[in-house]
């Protein structure tokens, strides 16, 4: 007797069917999250605004993070590293208990000032969130690195209102230059129906208006190129200013509480000195400014050392925004240097600042698509590429993995910590690392 075997094509439908079903549920928890995680965030930062003297409360919002990680949230404090850690290694089912915690501690950071952004909270709700079907379908370990990496995607495709940028950001950020296309439709799948879900709640993203554009030549293409390589370094230099502040606080500082009290003193205290709250809190304006007209050549660094005071003194939030608003800023600035039209570098250093800082060039590259038109996509791209070159084999998730180096062949599976701290990361024969 004999046996026909279904096509491929026919297996695949259980598959498809059983990632829709999970996807759809990752994205309605993660949409729904990021929605509430983004009224409540309006309603802290519109408080702020008027209420501007809640700035000198920085420091006791910042022992009070400080407290609530210490005593129950130890598990949960690696934040976006354990995420990845567990999609490299999983071993056991991420806490509940990170949802509430990241979006209470994201939510008084910004109330009473400090810079941080929003993608870290969303991330960490999406996979956390995500993490919990686990026990509802009693996933196996490779099931589970694709749920957390969808629920990765839903967050930051829900909190930016950039689906196919969430969905590559979620396969892309696990480890330079290597992609996990295995997740590949649970992952889009995910982004897009948790942006509709974030849509459905009522949430309205920043539109961003390109106001002006270079046509594709030589020097406009060279100009990119200058200003990618500067883009590049300024996210390399984010990431390690702010790993240093980070290990040299938890140095000099036994008393986890302690250190965002103390952060919150100089960061309260920069704002009186200075006399200005543009460099707390998100700063959309500053950045929505920058499309439009010439502003203070110092802006990008004023946010860089803001932001990298309050997380490297324990603050909860995320580095994506301010990635955003240190790159559109310094677009800004290099624009009439560089002879290309402000929104055009400004959109530019939006996007590269962070494909620097996080290893993601695709995803940044998608995103800029998104956000500002196809028509910037060949220079965004660009840029992208050579500010993930140049921002070295660092960035702003310690936890991810050398998988093929920017340039050189790296010690596969390496934590990007580890790859900073051996003194032979590199592999000398390529030839033999691909055979």
């Amino acid at each position: 007797m004999k046996h026909h075997k279904l096509p491929e094509q026919i297996g695949l439908l259980p598959y498809v069917g059983k990632w829709a079903l999970i996807a759809g549920l990752i994205a309605l928890f993660s949409g729904t999250a990021s929605a509430f995680f983004l009224f409540s965030l309006d309603v802290a930062t519109r408080f702020r605004n008027v209420h501007t003297w809640v700035i000198w409360l920085l420091p006791v919002a910042g022992f009070t993070v400080g407290w609530l990680y210490l005593h129950q949230g130890k598990l949960v404090e690696a934040g976006n590293n354990l995420l990845i850690d567990e999609i490299h290694d999983p071993k056991k089912v991420i806490p509940l208990r990170m949802v509430p915690l990241v979006l209470i501690g994201t939510i008084i950071s910004h109330l009473f000032g400090a810079s941080v952004g929003r993608e870290g909270t969303a991330v960490q709700m999406g996979g956390a969130l995500a993490d919990q079907l686990t026990y509802v379908f009693r996933m196996t370990p490779a099931d589970r690195r694709i749920l957390i990496m969808a629920g990765i995607s839903a967050g930051f495709a829900s909190v930016f209102g950039t689906p196919l940028a969430g969905a590559i950001f979620g396969l892309e950020v696990l480890a330079i230059g290597r992609m996990r296309y295995d997740a590949i439709f649970p992952c889009f799948m995910a982004a897009i129906a948790a942006d509709q879900v974030g849509l459905a709640w009522g949430v309205e993203h920043t539109h961003y208006l390109m106001t002006g554009m270079a046509p594709i030549a030589l020097w406009s293409v060279m100009s990119v190129v200058v200003a990618g390589i500067v883009f590049g370094l300024t996210g390399m230099i984010f990431s390690n200013s702010t790993h240093v502040i980070t290990a040299f606080m938890k140095r000099k500082v036994s008393y986890a509480p302690l250190r965002p009290l103390l952060g919150g003193l100089v960061v309260a205290a920069a704002v009186w000195a200075f006399g200005t709250q543009r460099y707390i809190g998100l700063g959309i304006p500053v950045i929505v400014q920058a499309f439009h007209q010439p502003i203070a050549p110092w802006d990008f660094l004023g946010k860089m050392v803001f932001t990298i005071t309050s997380l490297g003194t324990g603050f909860k939030g995320g580095e994506v925004t301010p990635l955003f608003f240190i790159g559109a800023t310094l677009g800004n600035t290099l624009a009439p240097l560089l002879g290309l039209p402000f929104s055009l570098l400004t959109g530019i250093g939006f996007v590269a600042v962070f494909a620097g800082a996080a290893n993601t060039p695709l995803a940044s590259t998608v995103m800029a698509i998104e956000l500002f038109g196809s028509e910037i996509g060949p220079f965004a791209a660009l840029a992208c590429i050579v500010s993930y070159l140049f921002s070295g084999h660092t960035g702003i998730y310690r936890a991810q993995r050398g998988g093929y180096g920017k340039y050189r062949q790296v010690l596969e599976g390496m934590k990007i910590t580890e790859l900073i701290a051996s003194k032979k990361p590199f592999i000398k024969d390529q030839k033999k690392s691909d055979s």
